[in-house]
């Protein structure tokens, strides 16, 4: 099968955008993910899924625990932050922007998320060039302003807004 091919079909399906962060106990980690999807109500389960090769699969596995801030339209800056490559630790991407330290996971939750979520990783399950985590929710921080926003979604390779 043709990559560019399943890229392209792959990108007509929109997504939520997320930022997961990480603390490791000497920096914080942190990347715009779209591969984020709930997985289980009872238990609570959600489904992570990065790069393979990438440093946040790499910490996710050795820290076991992770933040997930749900965007809103207007975080399109955040957005691109947490996505540029050699992006720098994730202290200085939210330098500015209102945010908080989870209380079991000690990661960085953006303030004015529409929702966050702390998650303890279950299991990890590798799967062709990607790393799956399934995660327990532990946590659900206070984030966002309770406003009817706008969400974020990527489709077709671009960030969109869409209304609740």
């Amino acid at each position: 099968m043709d990559g560019g091919a399943y890229l392209e079909a792959m990108a007509l399906a929109p997504t939520g955008v997320t930022v997961v962060t990480i603390s490791d106990g000497r920096d914080d980690i942190g990347a715009t993910v779209s591969s984020f999807v709930s997985i289980s109500v009872d238990p609570p389960v959600v489904m992570l899924s990065v790069d393979a090769e990438g440093y946040v699969a790499e910490v996710v596995e050795e820290v076991g625990a992770f933040a997930v801030s749900v965007l809103h339209a207007d975080q399109l800056a955040l957005a691109g932050r947490f996505a540029a490559e050699g992006r720098p630790s994730a202290r200085l991407l939210v330098s500015g922007q209102p945010h908080h330290r989870g209380e079991r996971t000690n990661a960085i939750v953006l303030d004015e998320a529409l929702t966050a979520l702390e998650c303890s990783v279950r299991q990890r399950v590798e799967v062709g060039d990607h790393v799956v985590f399934f995660a327990d929710v532990i946590g659900i921080p206070v984030a966002g302003s309770g406003r009817n926003e706008k969400a974020m979604v990527r489709w077709a390779g671009r960030y969109h807004a869409v209304e609740r």
